[in-house]
């Protein structure tokens, strides 16, 4: 049962000397709000990172045309060669493992490429199937996106980012008004805006005209030249054995050497978001590790504060031990004063830590970023398990505190009180 007489002795007992308490008190709240501002922004700072990629298909890899590094059947080395639709089909008909194979085509990005009416600005144009859409995903703020029949019929007609509806339309409906890119007029037809900000192939998406395919690729007389290969690996594929797969295939259909290392040059966007994961997992053990270190210096002075206290009270134990307490309610009394200061003062520092990620995470809020500039804090904030698990530790912290001094305490004989006295 609630003693409540027990619990009234251990208050006025800590607040015999309120300085040194406070003191005491200090060293646990400090570390438990370093812990917890620590995590708050250690989750913000991913957020904030891993948001740039949000959107974009973390599983794939894109595939680009260099200079041959080994001479090969009769050509030198240093070759350029350029992919081209049929090394599309074959990639997707003998390479397992992938889900999806989309090309793209650059349309250039020479100064004041488009236009409307007087407005103008330099954009990227982009040549696309509509699988691209389900690599960069978009979030489509007016009309449609781009469809398989404005590919087959070559249709003249463009999906525009909101940056340039924003700079050439002033943030109207574009939608079946007719730009200029380069020289030529195509339609709009929608207006997208980018859920992966930290990703830029040929400008930012943001900033980007997308036009069919076919269409781009007739009006550039490129023949049936590509830039760059998108591939959406499947969910437990290998994504090294994928790369390697894709290599032999584009070699063998363009005559270069199977062994040429930088022919086929490819950025493994798979790799480096698990490189991100293993960053934020180390971060994460960082920081509890710090925080840890701070809180154990802090219940370190909890533990000297009440061994003190003990010396102090030793007449006092001793007495009690003459008159019949047993040894689990001195062990009792001393840890529950241990666990009383961890508390008050963890649970206090836990509380203004909580208040402090939402101050900043409301301050982040009331001033956004500049548009198409890149934050690297976003929500700053601890779940409620980590809260939980931050509670246990600091209980845990407080019950080992007071171990020592209790079992010093409990070793305080009735003699040892008379000659004290």
């Amino acid at each position: 049962m609630f003693d409540i007489d027990r619990w009234i002795e251990i208050w006025v007992t800590i607040t015999r000397n309120k300085t040194r308490s406070l003191l005491t008190c200090f060293g646990v709240f400090w570390g438990i709000l370093m812990l917890v501002l620590l995590i708050g922004l250690g989750v913000g700072m991913k957020n904030g990172i891993l948001g740039l990629l949000d959107g974009f298909a973390t599983n794939s890899i894109f595939i680009f045309a260099d200079r041959t590094g080994e001479p090969y059947r009769g050509f030198n080395k240093g070759r350029y060669w350029a992919m081209r639709n049929r090394d599309v089909t074959a990639v997707r008909e003998q390479v397992k493992g992938i889900e999806i194979v989309t090309p793209l085509l650059w349309g250039g990005r020479t100064n004041r490429n488009v236009a409307y009416r007087r407005q103008t600005g330099t954009y990227g144009v982009k040549g696309i199937y509509p699988e691209y859409f389900d690599i960069d995903a978009q979030e489509l703020s007016r009309g449609r996106l781009l469809n398989r029949i404005d590919v087959q019929q070559k249709r003249k007609v463009c999906v525009i980012g909101d940056r340039v509806n924003e700079a050439l339309f002033k943030n109207g409906d574009p939608c079946g008004k007719y730009l200029r890119v380069n020289g030529l007029y195509y339609q709009v037809v929608g207006v997208t805006n980018s859920k992966a900000t930290g990703i830029s192939i040929n400008g930012r998406t943001s900033e980007s005209v997308f036009i069919p395919f076919t269409t781009l690729q007739q009006t550039l007389n490129r023949s049936d030249v590509i830039n760059v290969l998108f591939v959406n690996i499947s969910p437990g594929a290998s994504v090294q054995r994928v790369i390697e797969d894709v290599k032999d295939v584009l070699k063998t259909q363009n005559e270069i050497a199977p062994n040429d290392p930088q022919a086929v040059a490819v950025y493994n966007l798979a790799a480096e978001f698990a490189t991100f994961t293993r960053l934020f997992t180390g971060i994460d053990l960082l920081i509890w590790l710090v925080g840890m270190g701070t809180l154990l210096a802090g219940i370190i002075g909890v533990a000297n504060i009440l061994m003190v206290t003990v010396k102090e009270r030793t007449k006092e134990i001793g007495v009690r031990r003459a008159l019949g307490a047993k040894p689990f309610s001195i062990i009792s009394q001393v840890m529950s004063e241990s666990l009383l200061l961890t508390s008050l003062a963890g649970l206090l520092g836990l509380s203004l830590g909580v208040f402090l990620l939402d101050l900043v995470n409301r301050v982040l809020i009331a001033h956004p970023p500049w548009t198409g500039s890149v934050t690297f804090l976003e929500n700053p904030s601890i779940n409620i398990r980590t809260a939980l698990a931050a509670t246990l530790v600091l209980l845990f912290c407080g019950l080992l505190a007071g171990l020592m001094p209790a079992w010093r305490a409990m070793k305080i004989k009735a003699i040892d009180a008379i000659h004290e006295a």
